[in-house]
C-alpha cells in the first residue's frame, strides 16, 4: 500500500490472535504421535472440556449441538478447530460451533465448511445463528448434519 494510500487496517483482534495460537497447539498435539484410536478419543475429551469452559448460554447450546451432531452420524469425529468445538469427516472439519463470547458476538454460530454438502442452486447458507437450542433447532441441526454427510 502506498504512503498517500489511508487504511484502517490494525491487524487482527486478541481473539483472532488466540483462535491462532488454539489452532497451532492443536496442530502440534495431533502431529504427536499415537494411535489413531488413541488421538480420537483426545480430540473428544478436548471437545467435553472446552465445552465446559464456556460461560452458562454458550455452553448449554454447545452441549446440546453436540450431543445432536454426535448422535446423528458416528462418521464425525469431534476435534477443536481454532479453539472451537468442531466435527471432521476423514479428518476434514464439516460443521463447527462457535461460541458468542469467542467473537464477542451477540449469538453464537453453528458454521459449515466447503466439505459439507449443502449445495442448493447457486447460494446457500454457510453458517446459521444460534441464541437458543430448542428441540425444534435439534431438528433443524440434525436434518442439516445429515445432508452435510450425505
Amino acid at each position: 500500500m502506498s504512503s498517500t494510500e489511508s487504511s484502517t487496517y490494525e491487524g487482527f483482534t486478541a481473539e483472532e490472535r488466540a483462535a491462532m495460537k488454539e489452532h497451532a497447539k492443536d496442530r502440534k498435539k495431533a502431529a504427536r504421535p499415537g494411535s489413531r484410536a488413541d488421538k480420537a478419543a483426545e480430540a473428544a475429551r478436548d471437545v467435553l472440556a472446552k465445552i465446559a469452559e464456556m460461560r452458562d448460554s454458550d455452553r448449554i447450546m454447545a452441549e446440546r449441538v453436540h450431543a445432536v451432531i454426535t448422535g446423528v452420524t458416528p462418521d464425525l469425529a469431534p476435534k477443536l478447530w481454532y479453539g472451537m468445538p468442531a466435527y471432521a469427516l476423514n479428518g476434514k472439519i464439516v460443521c463447527h460451533f462457535q461460541p458468542a463470547e469467542k467473537f464477542k458476538t451477540r449469538y453464537a454460530t453453528l458454521g459449515f465448511s466447503d466439505q459439507a454438502n449443502l449445495d442448493e442452486d447457486t447460494m446457500w447458507p454457510a453458517a446459521f445463528a444460534l441464541t437458543e437450542v430448542t428441540p425444534e433447532v435439534e431438528a433443524r441441526i440434525s436434518a442439516l448434519v445429515k445432508r452435510a454427510v450425505s
